[in-house]
């Protein structure tokens, strides 16, 4: 992976893009530190498509989120209330 500095990703940003495509993720860097980087589109896809559903997208599934095993109605077990004085 290529480094680049944030000043010249944006300067050189077609030649950023054309380096991104032919020879994979190129890293952006912000004052010495990494900052982001720049993936092909076949790469995200991928990555976007092993990614785990988020909380949103499982609310609004139709697909079932797990065996609910609920007891019987009546047959539940319930406590005894000690009465206090």
């Amino acid at each position: 992976m290529q480094t680049w500095a944030v000043q010249d990703a944006k300067s050189r940003f077609s030649e950023f893009l054309d380096a991104c495509i032919a020879t994979g993720p190129q890293v952006v860097t912000r004052r010495g530190a990494e900052a982001a980087v720049l993936v092909p589109i076949e790469v995200w896809k991928r990555l976007q498509a092993a990614a785990k559903p988020s909380l949103k997208d499982l609310l609004l599934s139709d697909s079932g989120r797990g065996d609910l095993v609920l007891p019987k109605r009546g047959q539940a077990r319930r406590r005894l209330v000690k009465e206090v004085i």
